[in-house]
């Protein structure tokens, strides 16, 4: 398969309950950690994220990372993003392991941001990389430098 993980990270996966306005485990009666990868689709170049209990290997989120998703890092260790029917949050065991995650959430984004949108789509004429390019490869760094630390 052409889907490879660009970061693993440990945290408690959550939704928002509107009608108690309170985070719950995105699965009832399921709290405790899981791990949470970012999986990178090289052949249609499409992001996801999966993520699987620890403690039955339960697979309690696969979401697929759109273009022009709003992601916040509300705290240091719990980051949210949000669709059409859901709040989404992701408490992690550590700030370390929050920062891993938002370097390739930030990264993703900025990879589907930086695809063309079809023929309709005109780009402006400039000399030297536009801010997307540059944004994505800062991103693209920081995911490698990280890696490189965890070698």
């Amino acid at each position: 398969m052409s889907e490879q993980s660009i970061c693993q990270a440990r945290a408690s996966v959550m939704v928002y309950d509107d009608t108690s306005k309170k985070w719950v485990p995105i699965k009832p009666g399921q709290q405790g950690f899981s791990r949470i990868n970012i999986y990178h689709n090289t052949a249609n170049n499409t992001f996801r994220v999966v993520g699987v209990k620890l403690q039955d290997q339960q697979v309690v989120i696969n979401y697929s990372i759109v273009k022009g998703l709003k992601y916040n890092q509300a705290t240091p260790t719990f980051h949210q993003w949000r669709d059409a029917r859901q709040v989404y949050g992701l408490n992690f065991a550590s700030k370390e392991e929050a920062t891993t995650f938002s370097n390739a959430m930030l990264f993703s984004l900025s990879v589907l941001s930086a695809q063309d949108g079809g023929p309709a789509l005109q780009r402006q004429v400039q000399n030297g990389p536009t801010s997307d390019e540059i944004e994505a490869h800062r991103a693209r760094q920081m995911l490698e430098q990280q890696q490189q630390q965890q070698q």
